[in-house]
């Protein structure tokens, strides 16, 4: 049994919930992915999984040797790393994570375009509207929008996105055009379930002018508020970057502009042993040049 490959599969696994969704992931069939879990099963004389036919659970043992498996294979990958680090070319595998319409609109092209360009590159992208340990899990480099905390990641300011208010025109010419953030409280707002969960809209260099509003829909996907905006529902929300194409072409209009708060950083984060490796590099300089020319680039901060 090669254990650096049954904890692989064993981490794949616990991180889908499922045998069928980490053998599509590693290109594996699933009976493979049985016997390897069951040798390892057996080397270690515990139970990992607790198995029914509906899911996968871990056992008290398997949540266990998670960390652990994670921990290893990240040592593992940075072994790898540094020594792929000593070529020019960016090889092996590129592991990315990055807001999820971020990651769709500006990320997957920067990355399909190195993956054009580098026979020897493979990537794994994780878009995920939360952010992830990027050391415990083996990222090699995390899109971030926002304030940051302090820590020992290294990071490269790419731009900064602001918040806009935006509606579509039929909405406006129904209902008015605001002109005080305070009259959105007689609007319909759209706004997302899993956010700002206090219903409360920010304005203001300090942002310390706050506006509740009631949302009359609320979606939890940004891609889908963006589009009941478009279709008349009402006000929404959202960061520039989301909708630069329908304001440029006048499927919104932008509101309060003069009241909206400081814009937002856009960021790679990346761990300093990362830093030599060719893919890291490679990655950092396609996503400056795509920052330069896009609608989400500010120069004025």
């Amino acid at each position: 049994m090669d254990r650096f490959e049954a904890l692989s599969t064993f981490v794949e696994i616990a991180e889908h919930g499922s045998f069928a969704g980490a053998a599509r992931a590693l290109g594996q069939s699933p009976a493979k992915m049985t016997r390897t879990i069951a040798a390892l099963e057996a080397h270690l004389g515990v139970t990992l999984f607790h198995r029914s036919t509906r899911s996968v659970a871990l056992s008290h043992e398997g949540a266990a040797l998670l960390e652990r498996a994670r921990g290893l294979l990240a040592d593992l990958r940075e072994a790898e790393h540094l020594v792929m680090g000593r070529g020019a070319a960016p090889q092996g595998e590129l592991r990315v994570t990055a807001p999820v319409l971020f990651g769709r609109m500006h990320v997957l092209p920067v990355v399909a375009g190195l993956l054009a360009d580098h026979p020897g590159l493979s990537a794994r992208m994780m878009l995920l509207n939360r952010n992830v340990r990027i050391v415990e899990e083996g990222i090699d480099v995390a899109v971030r929008i926002g304030e940051l905390s302090d820590s020992t990641l290294m990071r490269v300011r790419l731009g900064a996105v602001r918040q806009v208010i935006v509606a579509s025109p039929s909405y406006l010419e129904q209902r008015g055009t605001p002109t005080e953030p305070a009259e959105l409280a007689g609007h319909d707002c759209i706004d997302g379930s899993s956010i700002r969960p206090d219903n409360v809209w920010r304005f203001g260099e300090d942002r310390s002018l706050k506006v509740e509003v009631q949302p009359r829909l609320l979606i939890n996907d940004i891609a889908a508020r963006i589009a009941a905006a478009e279709a008349g529902a009402g006000v929404v929300n959202v960061l520039s970057y989301q909708v630069a194409e329908a304001l440029r072409v006048g499927r919104l209009v932008s509101l309060l502009e003069d009241r909206a708060p400081p814009p937002l950083a856009v960021q790679l984060l990346y761990h300093p042993s990362r830093a030599a490796m060719p893919a890291v590099r490679a990655f950092i300089e396609a996503m400056r040049a795509r920052a330069t020319r896009d609608a989400w680039r500010d120069n004025r901060w």
